[in-house]
Formats: C-alpha cells, structure tokens, sequence
C-alpha cells in the first residue's frame, strides 16, 4: 500500500468560529460537535485567536479511494505505529485515511511503514 507525506507542518486546534478559517485552503479537516470546533490544517494558516492549539505535526495520505468495504487499514498502521511507540492522530473522510504523528516522529514512522511494506512517497 502507499501512502502519500504531505509536504507542510500541520496544527490541531479549536477555534470559537468558522468564521476565522480560510476554507479554501488544503488540507482542512473540520469537526463541528456540541463541545468544540476542531480544526486540522497548515500550521502557516492558523488564525491568531485559537481556544487550544498544538503544533507539530506531519502528516500522510493513503493513496488512492478506499470502499467503504474495507476493513482494518488504518487500525493496521495504527498498530504499526504504536509498536513504535509512536501516537497518531487519524483523520478520515470519504475517499481515504490521513495519518498524523508528531514531527519528531516522522522518520521514525517511515522506517517503521517502510519496514512493514509500505511505499511513502
């Protein structure tokens, strides 16, 4: 399977109002519940007035349009993962799987994809 490393640093955050982001910009994954606004995206593009923010992480993308049929991919990375002892912090939307790690993890969950059979380009 391969897995696509997205090129910018990335911020999780929590933010008052939608009206703050930039919904143009990519990536953007927003979760909207009756407790929080949660927002993933580049840290370069994270507005100044955030409630909560972490940054530092990177990210992959499983390539390709994964059915819904599908099962244990990315509980099969995340396993990986955490046999390295490296957290993640998954986002899905309809077509596939992002995977998120701190940056100073990164290399590490390369050697660890790469050495379990993955292709990170």
């Amino acid at each position: 399977m391969k897995l696509t490393s997205l090129p910018q640093e990335l911020s999780v955050y929590k933010i008052a109002d939608l009206k703050t982001i930039d919904l143009t910009q990519q990536p953007l994954f927003i979760g909207v519940t009756d407790e929080e606004i949660s927002v993933v995206s580049s840290t370069e593009s994270v507005p100044a007035n955030t409630i909560e923010r972490e940054d530092g992480w990177k990210g992959f993308k499983i390539d390709g349009v994964l059915d819904f049929s599908l099962v244990g991919i990315l509980a099969k990375i995340a396993s990986l993962l955490a046999d390295a002892s490296i957290s993640i912090f998954a986002v899905s939307t309809y077509n596939t799987d992002y995977i998120l790690v701190k940056a100073d993890k990164y290399d590490a969950a390369v050697t660890a994809l790469c050495e379990a059979g993955y292709t990170v380009a």
